[in-house]
């Protein structure tokens, strides 16, 4: 039994009332009508395999999950586009272009473009692999779970996972820089806040 016409028999009776006042007597003349209007076609189903299932989860192929190079660490790196010059330090803040995958699947977990953040604040094998670059530089880090998130797992990432990130570093600041940025940006904040002085008659 469904409590749709339970719920609406009230309402009905409220609009009910009103409509029989307002209608009036009923007459004999035709009314017009308007034609049914044409019953659409409805397009057949399409098999589950044409549909794409949302979010899609791109994979990466098996030949881009490999490392070249590993350093003593366990880090495995394949540097993809080299670039010379300075190189981030563990206290520096960097803006990269990356993504992140499953090593043993491909499957992809994160992915980021013009990300910000600092050297020491990411897994120890993506903070090995960024002070391995030079600004525009690409690499493929292969993280084994020991420098990634260990036997825990976190989030999608399953327990024990070795991961793959291919990393572009698009620029770095010191820790100093970063500190005078913001410092001028609150200085700029707080001048944009400030009253105007009065005008002088």
């Amino acid at each position: 039994m469904s409590i749709l016409p339970r719920a609406l028999s009230p309402l009905a009776a409220l609009v009910a009332v009103p409509l029989a006042l307002v209608a009036g007597p009923v007459s004999a003349a035709p009314v017009a009508r308007k034609p049914a209007p044409a019953k659409l076609a409805v397009a057949p189903m399409k098999a589950a395999a044409d549909i794409i299932p949302l979010p899609l989860k791109p994979t990466v192929p098996a030949s881009q999950r490999v490392c070249s190079a590993k350093a003593p660490s366990g880090l495995g790196s394949t540097m993809l586009r080299a670039a010379s010059g300075a190189k981030p330090a563990a206290e520096d803040f960097v803006l990269v272009n990356y993504i992140g995958y499953i090593a043993a699947t491909g499957a992809v977990f994160d992915q980021g473009m013009q990300a910000a953040f600092p050297v020491n604040g990411v897994i120890p094998g993506f903070s090995e692999g960024l002070q391995m670059l030079s600004k525009g530089g690409i690499a493929r880090l292969c993280i084994p779970f020991a420098l990634g998130y260990g036997a825990q797992g976190s989030g999608p990432i399953p327990p024990s996972a070795d991961l793959v990130f291919q990393v572009e570093l698009l620029d770095y600041k010191t820790a100093a820089e970063v500190a005078a940025m913001r410092k001028a940006q609150e200085a700029a904040e707080k001048a944009a806040a400030a009253p105007a002085p009065a005008p002088q008659n």
